[in-house]
């Protein structure tokens, strides 16, 4: 078992406050989403097929819905973290 260490900055790993809070701050960010999106704690997956114009215009208005919900609430996706998979 590990010992104890300081804490300093977050919420303490463990406590029931923290997937509150974390409900609390990301809980409409699917609001209005068309494709699939998948959170959990702080990573967000987006999902949908690609394979005729309407399903990536439909990926991409989910994604500048996504840009906007970020602005609204002061958060920041990591975009160096983005990745594109392909499958086909």
């Amino acid at each position: 078992m590990s010992g104890w260490r300081p804490v300093t900055s977050g919420v303490p790993q463990g406590l029931v406050l923290g997937l509150a809070l974390i409900n609390i701050f990301v809980g409409d960010m699917d609001r209005g989403i068309e494709c699939t999106l998948s959170t959990f704690v702080n990573d967000t997956k987006l999902s949908g097929a690609a394979d005729l114009l309407e399903g990536r215009d439909a990926i991409q208005k989910d994604l500048d819905r996504l840009e906007e919900w970020t602005c609204e609430n002061r958060m920041k996706f990591n975009k160096a973290k983005c990745k594109v998979l392909h499958m086909g």
